[in-house]
């Protein structure tokens, strides 16, 4: 089985270590960080105001210039840097400060709650039966096998169900192409086994996490687990536009959440630490933490340094 496509790694490259000071160097600690939640222990009622802040960004205009949403804003950048930000040691750091674009993007629609992470490692018994699916308190199932929004594509189906049908994103891997959000899951029917559950079990997660280096740590966390979650859900999963689906967004704050925990190991070094192939290239170089982190507008471009950290007043969160 073949992970979505960005989940090929580049190669492993030692990794480097910057002054600690330069993680933070937005400024000193936060005070009061935002403590990040699994959506599950949300009550219906804060979900269904997270959900709702989703749809509002459907009636903002773009942040970026773009004749389409502000919701279309972070698959645009997303697809159009692919190459840039997937099995390169940027990867960790360039979702980081993208989910918590998205977040603060939900705060501007009103949302007064807690950003979500969801916890597949909870749902590896059955992960159809995920609370992220719940047609009342979560973002919808499955789409229809019988709807294709693109006619031509076997792996796009549409939302039939939950609070997402007939939420219509704008972007596909070949340009502006509105369609209904879809979801083509690898359920054991088209393909064996269950939405891929081995790739991200406890189990596994806990052999993402003793890794010893950030180089090795990214490169598993990303070909392993990130990719199969992609692969698993597929529809507008699958392809770079994937932050068309708003479960996004929930997977990559997971990803944070265990470097977050994998840095928390060992603070003092691993909130510093940085390495890796610095493109897809056949030679990649080495990447540095000095190494600019384009956004397209998004956000103004940062340096992987000042995303190394959490509970920065850059970003002022926890899990």
């Amino acid at each position: 089985m073949q992970f979505f496509s960005f989940v090929l790694s580049a190669g492993l490259c030692a990794a480097a270590t910057i002054p600690r000071q330069a993680a933070a160097a937005d400024g000193n600690a936060c005070a009061n960080p935002a403590k990040r939640v699994e959506w599950r222990t949300m009550t219906a009622e804060v979900q269904k105001q997270y959900i709702d802040a989703v749809k509002c960004l459907k009636t903002k205009p773009s942040g970026m210039g773009l004749n389409t949403t502000r919701y279309d804003d972070f698959p645009y950048v997303h697809t159009h840097l692919d190459n840039t930000i997937h099995t390169v040691a940027m990867f960790l750091p360039w979702h980081r400060l993208f989910v918590q674009v998205y977040e603060d993007s939900l705060r501007d629609c009103g949302y007064k709650g807690p950003m979500a992470y969801w916890d597949w490692t909870l749902d590896t018994a059955d992960v159809t039966k995920a609370p992220v699916w719940d047609v009342e308190t979560g973002f919808g199932g499955n789409g229809d096998p019988a709807i294709d929004p693109m006619k031509e594509s076997s792996s796009k189906k549409c939302l039939v169900d939950g609070p997402l049908k007939g939420f219509e994103v704008a972007y596909t891997m070949n340009g502006y192409a509105p369609h209904c959000l879809a979801r083509n899951w690898n359920s054991g029917i088209a393909f064996p086994g269950d939405m891929l559950a081995d790739s991200y079990t406890k189990e596994v997660v806990d052999e993402v996490s003793a890794q010893k280096t950030y180089v090795d740590f990214r490169y598993k966390l990303e070909g392993g687990p990130h990719g199969a979650i992609h692969s698993a859900v597929g529809g507008d999963m699958s392809p770079a536009t994937s932050p068309n689906d708003p479960i996004f967004f929930l997977h990559h704050a997971q990803i944070d959440r265990l470097w977050t925990q994998w840095q928390m190991e060992k603070p003092e070094t691993r909130t510093t630490e940085f390495g890796g192939p610095k493109t897809q290239d056949k030679e990649p170089g080495e990447a540095s933490a000095e190494d600019v982190m384009p956004y397209l507008g998004l956000v103004p471009d940062v340096k992987v340094k000042e995303i190394l950290a959490t509970g920065t007043e850059r970003l002022c969160y926890t899990y």
